[in-house]
């Protein structure tokens, strides 16, 4: 039998992930749905702050399944602490999930309402040694979950990142991504929600403390349509859009979700 290889499709998409990777059907994945009637207001949370090296940008890379930029994490460079978490957490990369059309492509839900895409910045904890360390441990890793709609004002701060997308536009191809400071995309308002998930992607570890931000960030549907031009398939393939790379809802399990905000 070949080796299955994880994707989006009916074939090897996320219905069928629990087949090869079971952690899939556990009781704390990712995404979920956060309605503001089950939010618990948390005094006790304090504000989360990320200290960025700029320098620790090194590439960007188009895998099949979504575009990333990867930073060095050899040492304390870029980190992110506060919030929910105890000690400090290192940048490693950033990734998008998107949809197929502005009205869906996130990840998480809020009260009902997808957002036409959604970015993820994965830190983790280095106490635990390692990033392979750190997918073992319940706080081994801190993901900021940031929703990006589609409006009038383009976010002039993605633009470092799409004008490479044509480096990059088929799976496998990969670029030299330097001098980057991602806290350029956070939005303006600090407010998030935390509860502890899962990987939205196999094998789908539930390792995370998710720090999803409250407001979205505004890009344009041309900036959209930019990711919606990269290829899942290589350079010598026929070009197949890599859209709808998104993992559906999964059950909360009586999971808390906490807010930072009323």
């Amino acid at each position: 039998m070949a080796q299955f290889v994880w994707g989006y499709d009916s074939s090897n998409g996320p219905e069928r992930w629990h087949e090869n990777y079971p952690m899939a059907k556990g009781d704390k994945q990712s995404p979920i749905e956060i309605n503001s009637k089950d939010v618990r207001h948390d005094t006790s949370l304090p504000p989360w702050h990320a200290s960025y090296d700029p320098g620790a940008a090194k590439t960007i890379l188009n895998n099949g399944r979504t575009c990333r930029v990867v930073f060095d994490d050899t040492f304390d460079r870029s980190v992110l602490r506060g919030g929910p978490l105890t000690g400090a957490y290192r940048l490693r990369q950033l990734h998008f999930h998107w949809g197929s059309s502005d009205d869906h492509g996130s990840e998480h839900v809020i009260d009902g309402v997808k957002y036409a895409a959604e970015l993820h910045l994965v830190h983790w904890n280095p106490k635990h040694g390692n990033f392979a360390g750190a997918l073992k441990q319940p706080d081994g890793v801190a993901v900021v979950g940031i929703f990006l709609k589609v409006g009038k004002t383009l976010k002039p701060e993605m633009k470092r990142i799409l004008e490479e997308i044509d480096n990059i536009k088929t799976k496998g191809k990969e670029a030299p991504f330097q001098h980057f400071d991602p806290s350029i995309l956070f939005p303006k308002s600090r407010d998030y929600w935390t509860y502890h998930g899962s990987f939205t992607t196999p094998p789908c570890e539930e390792c995370i403390t998710w720090i999803l931000l409250r407001e979205p960030i505004e890009v344009s549907a041309d900036q959209m349509a930019k990711l919606r031009s990269l290829s899942k398939n290589g350079e010598n393939e026929p070009v197949n859009p890599l859209v709808d790379n998104w993992r559906p809802l999964q059950p909360v399990k009586g999971r808390i979700v906490r807010a930072s905000f009323k």
